[in-house]
């Protein structure tokens, strides 16, 4: 059976645990809290691929969802408001008081998840998300399985259900690092998108679905994530459209650090990538391996639907009902050449 241990003690009292998976040719650790990756191997590489931290009270201080699994629906809805069925609802505004963020401050990412089942390669996490929490409708389910397969493959799966029809849409959050050095600039990345989402000042989407041909968002073929305008590097923080609906899981991205030669693949079901290159991190505190994360130290890929769907009619479906079940899955895919 996986190997599972108490990882800490949050400050309310909950005791967060830790459980470790081996399979091929890859070693997780995963935590309660969040139902976070806290740390991710790749055997032939010495280096973490993921950010994280070693001490839980810095995932309570100090994490930017490193790892973890947001919801009730990831990504940012504008003003914190939407409508179902003719009935208007408002979230907590949690940034800025601008706008919901990740299922607020009390979201998914910030509870404490139960094991439901587990193995030595795989392990199933069960939260329960309550009507009314930062003004969400209905009790929401949420079921989180992670497993290492054959070839490097960690499977990530999510299922999600409701008694009231709400807004669902969960994504996996960790930050990637393919070679262990400061920052990510020296990776390539290709994405299979020819759109992306433009946004305002508030990181929200403006409607437009905009072509990135000619644009410096255009990875359609593999380039390098060091990309300047003006003199600046783009900061990276946009959703790019890989369909208008859920589908077959299928080949979506690939990024490469043309430093260590590890590799990674990413194959979804869903119908958008969230790309952030981690303009914004500063952390206060070491990282895994006394590591610091300052300003790129690793890229998002969050796969899920496009932020703020719920406001724009010609997006993907972003509402859940009851009696279906809401599944999402992504592979990451890893080689060292």
């Amino acid at each position: 059976m996986a190997g599972r241990e108490v990882f800490g003690t949050t400050e309310a009292g909950e005791t967060v645990e830790r459980v470790t998976l081996s399979g091929g040719g890859m070693t997780a650790r995963i935590i309660t809290l969040g139902a976070a990756i806290q740390d991710l191997r790749l055997d032939g590489h010495a280096a973490p691929l993921v950010l994280g931290f070693e001490r839980l009270e810095d995932y309570e201080r100090h994490s930017p969802y490193f790892g973890a699994t947001p919801g009730r629906c990831a990504n940012r809805i504008a003003h914190g408001r939407f409508s179902i069925d003719g009935v208007d609802y408002q979230l907590e505004c949690n940034e800025r008081g601008l706008t919901h963020l990740h299922g607020g401050s009390t979201g998914m990412a910030q509870q404490n998840w139960s094991i439901v089942d587990r193995g030595s390669d795989h392990v199933t996490l069960e939260v329960i998300d309550p009507d009314g929490r930062a003004g969400y409708p209905g009790n929401c389910v949420i079921r989180a399985t992670y497993a290492l397969k054959a070839e490097g493959v960690l499977s990530v799966g999510y299922e999600s259900s409701t008694d009231r029809a709400t807004i669902a849409n969960v994504c996996q959050h960790s930050y990637f690092n393919l070679d262990g050095r400061d920052d990510i600039l020296g990776h390539d990345l290709m994405i299979a998108a020819d759109h992306y989402l433009p946004v305002d000042q508030d990181l929200i989407p403006t409607g437009e679905v905009r072509a990135v041909a000619g644009t410096a968002f255009d990875f359609r073929s593999a380039a390098p994530i060091a990309r300047e305008e003006d003199g600046k590097q783009v900061p990276f923080d946009h959703n790019f459209c890989l369909a208008r609906e859920r589908g077959a899981k299928h080949s979506v991205a690939l990024v490469r650090s043309i430093n260590s030669g590890v590799a990674m693949e990413m194959r979804t079901t869903e119908p958008g990538v969230q790309f952030y290159a981690g303009v914004y991190l500063d952390v206060p505190v070491p990282g895994l391996e006394g590591r610091n994360y300052g300003p790129y130290a690793g890229f998002c890929l969050e796969t899920q639907i496009w932020p703020d769907a719920v406001n724009h009619p010609g997006f993907p479906a972003a509402i859940l009902r009851p009696g279906k079940v809401l599944r999402q899955e992504t592979d990451y895919v890893f080689t060292k050449s």
